[in-house]
């Protein structure tokens, strides 16, 4: 697989303060006491078959949502597993760190994600996580969401799900690299991204890349100038209309016959 280094600014990985941390039951004020319920990622982002009182219990283990400013890590390789995170807002990177310091981009994740799962089972994080602009997260406690979902089944089939979903972006990924010509894992990538920003509300054919073309390369497993000739082909057939960072899907159906897939009614 092509890796390669990337520049990230240092920063510190963004902490919860013990102001932020409440005790069991609690309602958390910064959140309004139960803002959760009226939050519009609610469908996304929150345990599905929870009763109005178990989500109230819920909402109390969720920090305060904090701000990650753009080139700052939420969380660090190496860190001690203490949380995951709901995405609130913006757009953040994952990262997995090889020999020489090289940097291989491992996912990107948006509103309503769920990140950090993929620590559990261990007691450090094994990747990055790095905001691609300002952003919004909201902590969960890993412990006290455990302990919580031993007498709320809800909350194990919830964690069971993002664990299950986490597998499936895993072989996603695989089957891609493994499988598919460099045009082909481009029109995926864009495809893929049209489906999740129509999922959260947004339009299925013009977007705004919050990646950079290098960064798009390190996840796709190409180099920089295979993405930018990919680029330029499709605008140059008319699948697509790139200005900057500025995307827009003018034939989906062509980049879907590329990769062999059926139109998806939107």
């Amino acid at each position: 697989m092509h890796t390669r280094a990337l520049n990230t600014p240092t920063a510190m990985p963004v902490s919860f303060p013990r102001s932020e941390r409440l005790a069991p039951g609690v309602a958390n004020p910064a959140l309004g006491g139960n803002a959760c319920t009226r939050c519009r990622l609610r469908q996304r982002c929150l345990p599905t078959g929870l009763s109005e009182e178990n989500l109230r219990e819920f909402s109390t283990l969720i920090f305060s949502p904090r701000r990650v400013k753009a080139g700052q890590a939420l969380y660090r390789a190496g860190d001690a597993f203490d949380a995951i995170y709901l995405v609130r807002r913006g757009f953040l990177k994952s990262i997995m760190l090889g020999e020489a310091g090289r940097e291989q981009i491992t996912g990107f994740h948006t509103e309503g994600d769920v990140v950090g799962i993929d620590a559990i089972g261990s007691e450090r994080r094994t990747t990055e996580m790095v905001a691609l602009e300002d952003s919004e997260v909201c902590g969960i406690p890993y412990a006290r969401l455990e302990d919580m979902s031993r007498h709320i089944p809800a909350l194990q089939r919830y964690l069971h799900r993002q664990l299950s979903e986490e597998i499936v972006r895993n072989h996603s990924m695989m089957f891609l690299l493994g499988t598919m010509r460099a045009e082909e894992r481009l029109a995926s990538f864009l495809l893929s991204l049209s489906e999740r920003l129509t999922a959260r509300g947004f339009s299925p054919s013009e977007f705004i890349l919050r990646m950079t073309r290098e960064e798009i390369g390190s996840f796709l497993g190409m180099k920089l100038e295979t993405v930018s000739r990919a680029f330029s082909k499709f605008q140059r057939e008319g699948m697509i209309l790139v200005e900057s960072k500025h995307v827009r899907l003018l034939d989906p159906e062509a980049l879907q016959r590329l990769i062999g897939r059926q139109a998806q009614p939107q």
